[in-house]
């Protein structure tokens, strides 16, 4: 398979690129700094771009069966929030103009509900210095991706906690709502949420919706 991943360096976007070549996909990595990508691996191609113009988008999409998205403006960003707004239309955008069918998106846990009719960014648990970036995401899965009828869309939101660990391949799926485990506890791996993401890339399960993992 031909995968596109935007943010390939990032935490959970270096996971995602190690999972990938492990199962012997082709992985175009789309980048600002490339050095910062240690793999070194023949289906690994590096690319610098700059994913806030749409015809960058386009060009680095062309070709391929399937674009992962791990676009994050950085959480030491003081204007992430406008970025995350500013920049991932523009990423939609330049994915359906490259005719690319499939587009999976890193997705955030704010949106899930944690309780009936209460989602996790309007309960309190997040604190307030992360709740613009929080809500930015979350209004762009429900109004811009909610509102695409030309790409099959995904929005994979990970549990409350995402850490680095190890991959054991047991977790569970959900869709909207947060999974927790017997503790009351909401967490999944990177390595896990990783697996899961290219689970769905090789074997598409879920279309133009959210969908959620956790222990």
């Amino acid at each position: 398979m031909n995968i596109v991943l935007i943010g390939a360096s990032g935490f959970i976007g270096s996971a995602i690129l190690k999972e990938a070549l492990d199962r012997d996909h082709k992985v175009k990595a789309v980048v600002r700094h490339p050095e910062r990508i240690t793999a070194d691996d023949r289906g690994l191609l590096k690319t610098r771009s700059d994913v806030s113009f749409p015809e960058m988008v386009l060009k680095v999409c062309r070709n391929s069966d399937v674009v992962i998205s791990a676009y994050n403006p950085g959480w030491s960003n003081p204007n992430i929030a406008e970025d995350t707004l500013r920049v991932y239309p523009i990423i939609l955008e330049g994915v359906r103009a490259a005719g690319v069918k499939r587009f999976l998106v890193v997705g955030g846990a704010g949106s899930l509900f944690v309780s009936p009719g209460v989602r996790m960014m309007d309960s309190g648990m997040i604190p307030e210095a992360y709740l613009p970036a929080v809500k930015a995401l979350a209004r762009f899965y429900l109004e811009n991706l909610t509102a695409e009828r030309i790409v099959d869309w995904v929005f994979f939101s990970p549990a409350n906690e995402i850490f680095p660990g190890t991959r054991t391949g047991k977790f569970r799926l959900g869709k909207d709502d947060m999974i927790f485990d017997a503790e009351r506890k909401s967490r999944i791996s990177r390595e896990d949420y990783a697996a899961a993401m290219i689970d769905e890339a090789e074997k598409p399960a879920h279309h133009r919706e959210r969908f959620t993992i956790g222990y």
